[in-house]
């Protein structure tokens, strides 16, 4: 009951803490007005553990890859975490789990990714309806155009549908070779664990 509990703790706030780095990476990629509220939420709050890696982890091109390898940090330490609440601590003693955490870790950041523009994408079609004049829609806009550009020609009797194609297609794309990588990766983690 105990370890459930921890765990769940564990996977809760390392989830939401690789969340907003990923919002962080995400709004500098699309260049969003840092201006908003939003914004200097997602830099305060990752401020601390992003200016120290910057020193150490230097950008890519204009990609702030401290960030981006940071979300995949906190994803490993959060796998390995629930690995030793659950198991005995010699199964890191195998390389194969090692490579196991780090590439489901991966895949979790890859699909935390997808989570957060699903979002950003329901967010703003629903304020597009409600209030199109939002603070946030430039925000919202920024990360989201570069993903519906390529589906603005899905417009029928004057509806945009290019949202719910996108929201189809990240559907689909988290159904099957996400699912099936986790799948792999988690099966490789039991035949070492046993």
């Amino acid at each position: 009951m105990f370890v459930d509990t921890l765990q769940f703790l564990i996977k809760t706030l390392s989830g939401l803490f690789v969340l907003v780095l990923l919002l962080r990476f995400y709004l500098q990629v699309a260049h969003a007005p840092f201006k908003h509220p939003l914004c200097q939420f997602v830099m305060a709050a990752t401020n601390f553990v992003v200016l120290p890696a910057r020193k150490l982890i230097p950008a890519v091109r204009s990609y702030d890859t401290a960030t981006m390898l940071l979300a995949w940090l906190v994803s490993l330490l959060a796998n390995i975490l629930m690995l030793l609440l659950g198991s005995l601590p010699e199964v890191f003693a195998f390389p194969q789990v090692w490579v196991a955490l780090a590439l489901l870790s991966l895949l979790e950041v890859f699909k935390q990714s997808l989570t957060l523009l699903m979002g950003a994408v329901i967010v703003q079609a629903v304020m597009s309806w409600v209030n199109p004049y939002n603070p946030i829609a430039p925000v919202l806009d920024s990360l989201t155009r570069p993903f519906l550009r390529p589906f603005r020609r899905f417009v029928v009797g004057g509806v945009d549908l290019s949202p719910l194609v996108l929201l189809l297609i990240i559907q689909v794309i988290m159904m099957l070779p996400v699912r099936w990588l986790e799948a792999g990766f988690l099966t490789q983690l039991k035949v070492v664990i046993q």
